[in-house]
């Protein structure tokens, strides 16, 4: 008997996690519930621990100003920032998990890239467009783009290698066409599709906040559901045949999963990079490489890292408040220079 997995079985499906799992997933939910507090108190207007918890928890703090600045101004933004690290972070695990690459990363590999082409659009041409615009138009280019990527690199079968050349290649050219439109665009758009390509949850409301939780709801039991699955499309296509998986049905759900995810996020919150990459190579050293506990590790990491980017963005150099997809990007292009050399043999 082995006694380093737990083995969970419902309904004639069966999950196998790493024993670590558990205390992980708890600690992490804790490390989220600290840095959300961090996150409420900091500002102009400084509340304490204790009475934001009492806010939250509806008790009498004696001012009522703390009800406003937390429900209005402070945790809608906070809870953007929770939800779009926990996305991107989980497309992140999917797509290193099908590509069986390190390097991996919706913005990498162009996901983003599309969705952050379809976005500008919108803002810049279509400026008076409703805000739930926004998310589908961001979907419908990241699909656009995995579908481009997944059509080129295939040759008689989809090759990991091809799909991350093609996207690279394919980002590129969304990129130049962004910057083109840009260029060309209205000073006010412009403006704004500058700002949300920093990657940034300033200003956000509730309104982003439910327009991304139906996202979440429907794609993060369906990424859990896919997780085994995803387990035998990483040891490559041959074994996963072997064992009876069907291979492209079964990579093509995975891709959409994760393709939603991460349009979701950017459409949301702009392109906040690097999380996708972060949050899952932190995911394997806490709990290992198996999907059902990697999955869920990895999205409360995400959670962290956005929610932690947006507390330093707002107070390292305050009053100038740095969006929180500047503080990703400094953390995170070190580290895949890091894998780079790392896996510079491989």
């Amino acid at each position: 008997m082995n006694f380093d997995w737990l083995v969970i079985r419902s309904q004639g499906m069966s999950f196998r996690i790493d024993r670590r799992v558990p205390f992980m997933v708890l600690c992490l939910a804790l490390a989220i519930v600290v840095v959300m507090v961090m996150n409420l108190g900091r500002g102009e207007y400084p509340i304490s621990p204790g009475d934001i918890v009492k806010t939250l928890l509806g008790l009498d703090t004696g001012n009522p100003d703390h009800a406003f600045v937390i429900y209005n101004l402070r945790l809608p933004r906070t809870l953007v920032a929770l939800m779009v690290g926990v996305a991107l972070a989980i497309s992140g695990t999917i797509f290193q998990g099908l590509t069986r690459n390190p390097l991996a990363d919706p913005g990498i590999i162009g996901i983003n890239a599309g969705a952050s082409l379809a976005a500008v659009t919108v803002i810049v041409l279509f400026p008076a467009a409703p805000i739930y615009t926004l998310p589908l138009s961001a979907f419908a280019g990241a699909l656009l783009m995995a579908i481009l990527i997944y059509s080129l690199a295939w040759n008689n079968g989809s090759s990991p290698i091809l799909l991350i050349l093609m996207g690279v290649g394919l980002s590129a050219i969304a990129s130049a066409i962004t910057s083109l439109m840009i260029t060309f665009g209205q000073i006010s758009d412009v403006s704004n599709a500058l700002v949300w390509l920093a990657g940034s949850v300033y200003g956000r409301t509730n309104e982003q906040v439910f327009s991304l939780l139906p996202w979440l709801v429907i794609f993060i039991p369906t990424a859990l559901t896919l997780a085994r699955h995803l387990n035998a499309l990483n040891l490559g296509d041959d074994v996963a045949k072997s064992l009876g998986s069907r291979v492209e049905w079964q990579r093509g759900l995975l891709i959409l999963v994760a393709v939603a995810l991460a349009g979701a996020g950017v459409a949301t919150a702009g392109n906040i990079g690097f999380v996708g990459l972060i949050a899952p190579h932190l995911g394997r050293q806490l709990v290992g490489t198996t999907h059902e506990g990697l999955i869920p590790t990895s999205a409360l990491l995400g959670g962290v890292i956005v929610v932690m980017a947006d507390f330093l963005g707002r107070t390292l150099f305050a009053p100038i408040e740095l969006p929180c997809g500047v503080v990703t990007a400094a953390i995170g292009a070190p580290y895949f220079l890091y894998l780079l050399i790392r896996n510079r043999k491989k």
